[in-house]
Protein backbone atom coordinates (compact mmCIF):
# COMPACT_ATOMS: atom_id res chain seq x y z
CA UNK A 1 0.00 0.00 0.00
CA UNK A 2 3.08 2.55 0.92
CA UNK A 3 4.66 1.94 -2.69
CA UNK A 4 1.64 2.39 -4.56
CA UNK A 5 0.79 6.02 -2.50
CA UNK A 6 4.39 7.49 -3.73
CA UNK A 7 4.25 6.44 -7.53
CA UNK A 8 0.89 8.54 -7.86
CA UNK A 9 2.58 11.88 -7.11
CA UNK A 10 5.71 11.26 -8.97
CA UNK A 11 3.20 10.18 -12.14
CA UNK A 12 1.21 13.77 -11.38
CA UNK A 13 4.07 15.56 -11.25
CA UNK A 14 6.03 14.21 -14.29
CA UNK A 15 2.36 15.11 -16.71
CA UNK A 16 2.40 18.56 -14.96
CA UNK A 17 5.90 19.47 -16.18
CA UNK A 18 5.03 18.59 -19.99
CA UNK A 19 2.21 20.46 -19.71
CA UNK A 20 3.79 24.12 -18.70
CA UNK A 21 6.71 23.28 -21.26
CA UNK A 22 4.20 23.30 -23.63
CA UNK A 23 2.20 26.34 -22.66
CA UNK A 24 5.27 28.10 -22.47
CA UNK A 25 6.55 27.55 -25.93
CA UNK A 26 3.11 28.36 -27.61
CA UNK A 27 2.86 31.81 -27.99
CA UNK A 28 6.57 32.19 -29.74
CA UNK A 29 5.81 29.00 -32.08
CA UNK A 30 5.01 29.84 -36.22
CA UNK A 31 1.88 27.95 -36.43
CA UNK A 32 0.21 25.61 -38.54
CA UNK A 33 1.65 25.86 -42.53
CA UNK A 34 4.48 28.04 -41.44
CA UNK A 35 7.93 27.05 -42.02
CA UNK A 36 9.58 26.12 -38.46
CA UNK A 37 12.29 28.79 -39.11
CA UNK A 38 10.28 31.38 -39.45
CA UNK A 39 10.49 34.54 -36.92
CA UNK A 40 7.84 34.62 -34.28
CA UNK A 41 4.79 37.23 -34.59
CA UNK A 42 6.49 39.95 -32.35
CA UNK A 43 10.05 39.79 -34.20
CA UNK A 44 8.11 40.21 -37.77
CA UNK A 45 6.97 42.98 -35.98
CA UNK A 46 9.70 44.30 -34.72
CA UNK A 47 11.92 43.77 -38.04
CA UNK A 48 9.16 45.58 -40.12
CA UNK A 49 9.32 48.74 -38.34
CA UNK A 50 13.02 48.62 -38.27
CA UNK A 51 13.03 48.57 -41.86
CA UNK A 52 10.62 51.09 -41.52
CA UNK A 53 12.34 53.11 -40.00
CA UNK A 54 10.32 53.94 -37.34
CA UNK A 55 10.76 54.05 -33.38
CA UNK A 56 8.45 52.31 -30.72
CA UNK A 57 7.16 55.75 -29.89
CA UNK A 58 6.65 56.67 -33.29
CA UNK A 59 4.52 53.48 -34.21
CA UNK A 60 2.44 53.96 -30.76
CA UNK A 61 1.38 57.74 -31.74
CA UNK A 62 0.69 56.74 -35.17
CA UNK A 63 -1.42 53.63 -33.87
CA UNK A 64 -2.85 55.16 -30.31
CA UNK A 65 -1.65 51.43 -29.08
CA UNK A 66 0.31 52.36 -25.57
CA UNK A 67 4.36 52.02 -26.07
CA UNK A 68 4.37 48.89 -23.26
CA UNK A 69 2.21 47.20 -25.42
CA UNK A 70 4.23 47.59 -28.03
CA UNK A 71 7.08 46.13 -26.38
CA UNK A 72 5.00 43.46 -25.01
CA UNK A 73 3.59 42.43 -28.80
CA UNK A 74 7.55 42.37 -30.04
CA UNK A 75 8.44 40.24 -27.59
CA UNK A 76 5.59 37.87 -28.46
CA UNK A 77 3.52 38.77 -25.09
CA UNK A 78 -0.45 39.21 -25.93
CA UNK A 79 -1.45 38.79 -22.02
CA UNK A 80 -1.14 42.67 -21.60
CA UNK A 81 -3.49 43.08 -24.42
CA UNK A 82 -6.88 42.38 -22.88
CA UNK A 83 -8.35 39.44 -24.76
CA UNK A 84 -8.27 37.99 -28.50
CA UNK A 85 -10.40 41.06 -29.57
CA UNK A 86 -7.82 43.61 -28.63
CA UNK A 87 -5.06 41.61 -29.47
CA UNK A 88 -6.35 41.51 -33.60
CA UNK A 89 -7.06 45.00 -33.50
CA UNK A 90 -3.40 45.69 -32.30
CA UNK A 91 -1.83 43.03 -34.84
CA UNK A 92 -3.58 44.73 -37.60
CA UNK A 93 -2.95 48.77 -36.09
CA UNK A 94 0.98 47.91 -35.68
CA UNK A 95 1.16 46.10 -39.21
CA UNK A 96 -0.32 48.51 -41.33
CA UNK A 97 2.26 51.42 -39.48
CA UNK A 98 4.85 49.44 -40.08
CA UNK A 99 4.17 48.09 -43.51
CA UNK A 100 3.75 44.08 -42.66
CA UNK A 101 0.73 42.31 -43.79
CA UNK A 102 -1.81 42.19 -41.07
CA UNK A 103 -3.48 39.36 -42.60
CA UNK A 104 -1.31 36.99 -42.59
CA UNK A 105 -0.37 37.50 -38.70
CA UNK A 106 -3.82 37.68 -37.37
CA UNK A 107 -4.09 34.69 -39.07
CA UNK A 108 -0.97 32.81 -37.28
CA UNK A 109 -2.39 34.28 -34.02
CA UNK A 110 -5.78 32.60 -34.75
CA UNK A 111 -3.92 29.28 -35.56
CA UNK A 112 -1.58 29.67 -32.12
CA UNK A 113 -4.33 30.74 -29.55
CA UNK A 114 -7.01 28.43 -31.25
CA UNK A 115 -9.51 31.41 -31.34
CA UNK A 116 -11.73 33.18 -34.14
CA UNK A 117 -14.18 36.03 -34.26
CA UNK A 118 -17.62 35.05 -35.23
CA UNK A 119 -20.99 36.60 -35.29
CA UNK A 120 -19.16 39.96 -36.65
CA UNK A 121 -19.84 38.69 -40.42
CA UNK A 122 -23.49 37.64 -39.72
CA UNK A 123 -24.32 40.90 -37.97
CA UNK A 124 -23.14 43.08 -40.59
CA UNK A 125 -24.89 41.31 -43.35
CA UNK A 126 -27.93 41.84 -41.64
CA UNK A 127 -27.49 45.19 -41.35
CA UNK A 128 -26.81 45.56 -45.15
CA UNK A 129 -29.93 43.52 -46.36
CA UNK A 130 -32.07 45.37 -43.97
CA UNK A 131 -30.70 49.22 -45.55
CA UNK A 132 -30.85 47.48 -49.06
CA UNK A 133 -34.67 46.58 -48.48
CA UNK A 134 -35.62 49.73 -46.55
CA UNK A 135 -33.71 51.80 -49.57
CA UNK A 136 -35.20 50.17 -52.31
CA UNK A 137 -38.85 50.75 -51.63
CA UNK A 138 -38.99 54.23 -51.55
CA UNK A 139 -37.27 54.24 -54.96
CA UNK A 140 -40.14 52.15 -56.42
CA UNK A 141 -42.75 54.46 -54.83
CA UNK A 142 -41.23 57.22 -56.37
CA UNK A 143 -40.83 55.63 -59.73
CA UNK A 144 -44.03 55.26 -59.95
CA UNK A 145 -45.51 58.36 -58.73
CA UNK A 146 -43.26 60.12 -61.41
CA UNK A 147 -44.23 57.89 -64.29
CA UNK A 148 -48.16 59.02 -63.20
CA UNK A 149 -47.18 62.63 -62.90
CA UNK A 150 -45.10 62.49 -66.82
CA UNK A 151 -48.68 61.15 -67.82
CA UNK A 152 -50.69 63.42 -67.01
CA UNK A 153 -48.59 66.23 -67.40
CA UNK A 154 -48.50 64.84 -71.52
CA UNK A 155 -51.97 64.34 -71.79
CA UNK A 156 -52.92 67.60 -70.33
CA UNK A 157 -50.34 69.13 -72.81
CA UNK A 158 -51.86 67.83 -75.70
CA UNK A 159 -55.26 68.82 -74.82
CA UNK A 160 -54.25 72.05 -74.68
CA UNK A 161 -52.25 72.27 -77.89
CA UNK A 162 -54.94 70.68 -79.59
CA UNK A 163 -57.50 73.86 -78.49
CA UNK A 164 -54.13 75.93 -79.10
CA UNK A 165 -53.67 74.90 -82.74
CA UNK A 166 -57.54 75.74 -83.86
CA UNK A 167 -58.04 78.90 -82.50
CA UNK A 168 -54.80 80.51 -82.94
CA UNK A 169 -53.59 82.73 -86.16
CA UNK A 170 -50.90 82.59 -88.46
CA UNK A 171 -49.36 85.97 -86.87
CA UNK A 172 -49.55 84.41 -82.99
CA UNK A 173 -46.28 82.10 -84.12
CA UNK A 174 -44.33 85.42 -85.27
CA UNK A 175 -42.66 86.30 -81.67
CA UNK A 176 -41.87 82.43 -81.21
CA UNK A 177 -38.17 82.55 -83.30
CA UNK A 178 -37.29 86.25 -81.71
CA UNK A 179 -37.58 84.21 -77.88
CA UNK A 180 -35.64 81.43 -79.12
CA UNK A 181 -32.84 83.48 -80.58
CA UNK A 182 -32.76 85.14 -77.83
CA UNK A 183 -31.93 82.38 -75.49
CA UNK A 184 -28.99 81.28 -76.37
CA UNK A 185 -27.20 84.67 -75.64
CA UNK A 186 -27.19 84.07 -71.73
CA UNK A 187 -25.22 80.91 -71.22
CA UNK A 188 -22.25 82.25 -73.86
CA UNK A 189 -21.20 85.37 -71.11
CA UNK A 190 -22.06 82.89 -68.11
CA UNK A 191 -19.32 79.76 -69.35
CA UNK A 192 -16.11 82.07 -70.11
CA UNK A 193 -15.47 83.67 -66.54
CA UNK A 194 -14.84 80.45 -65.02
CA UNK A 195 -11.36 80.51 -66.97
CA UNK A 196 -8.61 82.02 -65.41
CA UNK A 197 -9.61 80.87 -62.01
CA UNK A 198 -8.06 77.09 -62.72
CA UNK A 199 -4.58 78.89 -62.25
CA UNK A 200 -5.10 80.85 -59.25
CA UNK A 201 -3.98 78.22 -56.56
CA UNK A 202 -0.27 77.31 -58.86
CA UNK A 203 -0.04 81.25 -59.17
CA UNK A 204 -0.45 82.09 -55.39
CA UNK A 205 2.73 79.65 -54.31
CA UNK A 206 5.77 81.75 -53.45
CA UNK A 207 8.52 80.98 -55.81
CA UNK A 208 10.97 81.23 -53.57
CA UNK A 209 9.46 79.35 -50.63
CA UNK A 210 8.34 75.44 -51.06
CA UNK A 211 4.76 75.35 -49.39
CA UNK A 212 3.52 71.82 -48.77
CA UNK A 213 -0.47 70.86 -47.31
CA UNK A 214 -1.41 67.81 -45.90
CA UNK A 215 -5.12 66.84 -45.67
CA UNK A 216 -6.31 63.60 -44.00
CA UNK A 217 -8.51 62.12 -46.79
CA UNK A 218 -10.61 59.14 -45.45
CA UNK A 219 -8.61 57.96 -42.46
CA UNK A 220 -6.38 58.57 -40.28
CA UNK A 221 -2.83 59.04 -40.28
CA UNK A 222 0.66 59.77 -38.47
CA UNK A 223 2.64 62.58 -39.72
CA UNK A 224 5.82 63.91 -38.87
CA UNK A 225 7.20 67.05 -40.65
CA UNK A 226 10.49 69.03 -40.35
CA UNK A 227 11.83 72.10 -42.11
CA UNK A 228 15.20 72.78 -44.02
CA UNK A 229 17.21 73.22 -40.60
CA UNK A 230 15.75 70.10 -39.04
CA UNK A 231 13.51 71.51 -36.77
CA UNK A 232 10.22 70.02 -36.03
CA UNK A 233 7.20 71.33 -37.57
CA UNK A 234 4.58 68.82 -36.31
CA UNK A 235 4.12 65.32 -35.22
CA UNK A 236 0.76 63.84 -34.22
CA UNK A 237 -1.91 62.11 -35.89
CA UNK A 238 -3.79 63.51 -39.13
CA UNK A 239 -7.70 62.81 -38.60
CA UNK A 240 -10.09 62.91 -41.64
CA UNK A 241 -10.80 66.53 -42.54
CA UNK A 242 -7.82 67.89 -40.95
CA UNK A 243 -5.20 69.66 -42.95
CA UNK A 244 -1.96 71.10 -41.58
CA UNK A 245 0.34 73.71 -44.33
CA UNK A 246 3.81 74.08 -44.22
CA UNK A 247 6.35 76.87 -45.60
CA UNK A 248 10.72 76.34 -45.73
CA UNK A 249 12.60 78.85 -48.12
CA UNK A 250 15.13 75.56 -47.91
CA UNK A 251 12.85 72.42 -47.95
CA UNK A 252 10.17 70.22 -46.00
CA UNK A 253 10.62 66.70 -45.12
CA UNK A 254 7.56 64.35 -44.46
CA UNK A 255 7.06 61.22 -42.64
CA UNK A 256 3.75 59.53 -43.10
CA UNK A 257 2.63 56.22 -41.39
CA UNK A 258 -0.82 56.10 -43.83
CA UNK A 259 -0.04 57.56 -47.05
CA UNK A 260 -3.27 56.80 -48.61
CA UNK A 261 -5.38 58.60 -45.77
CA UNK A 262 -3.09 61.76 -46.70
CA UNK A 263 -3.63 64.36 -49.81
CA UNK A 264 -0.81 66.16 -50.80
CA UNK A 265 -0.65 69.63 -51.97
CA UNK A 266 2.90 71.17 -52.90
CA UNK A 267 3.37 74.28 -54.45
CA UNK A 268 -0.01 75.25 -55.45
CA UNK A 269 -0.31 71.69 -57.14
CA UNK A 270 -2.71 68.99 -56.26
CA UNK A 271 -0.54 65.92 -56.03
CA UNK A 272 -3.03 63.17 -55.43
CA UNK A 273 -3.00 60.69 -52.03
CA UNK A 274 0.49 60.68 -50.69
CA UNK A 275 0.82 56.58 -51.40
CA UNK A 276 -1.26 53.20 -50.73
CA UNK A 277 -2.97 52.04 -47.95
CA UNK A 278 -0.51 51.21 -44.73
CA UNK A 279 2.14 52.33 -46.42
CA UNK A 280 4.76 54.34 -44.58
CA UNK A 281 6.17 56.99 -46.98
CA UNK A 282 9.11 59.79 -46.40
CA UNK A 283 8.85 62.64 -48.88
CA UNK A 284 11.60 65.92 -49.13
CA UNK A 285 9.84 68.74 -51.23
CA UNK A 286 12.38 72.05 -52.14
CA UNK A 287 10.54 75.27 -54.01
CA UNK A 288 9.96 74.75 -57.44
CA UNK A 289 8.34 71.82 -59.32
CA UNK A 290 7.76 68.97 -56.44
CA UNK A 291 9.31 65.81 -57.05
CA UNK A 292 9.79 63.52 -53.90
CA UNK A 293 13.18 62.77 -52.38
Amino acid sequence: MASARKACPVTIGKSSHRDNSRSSTADTAPGPGVPADAPSIGRTLAEARRAAGLTVDEVSTATRVRVPIVHAIEEDDFSRCGGDFYARGHLRALARAVGADDDELVARYDAIHGTEPVQLAPVAALEAKRIKIGQGRPNWTAAMVVAIVAVIVLIGFNLINGKSTKTATGSASAPLPSAVSSAPAAPTASVQPPAPASTAPIAAAPADKVTVKVVGEGGSSWVSAVDGDGKSLFQNNLDDGKDQTFTDPKQIKLVIGNAAAVHLYVNGKDLGPAGKDGQVVHLTYTPGDPQAG
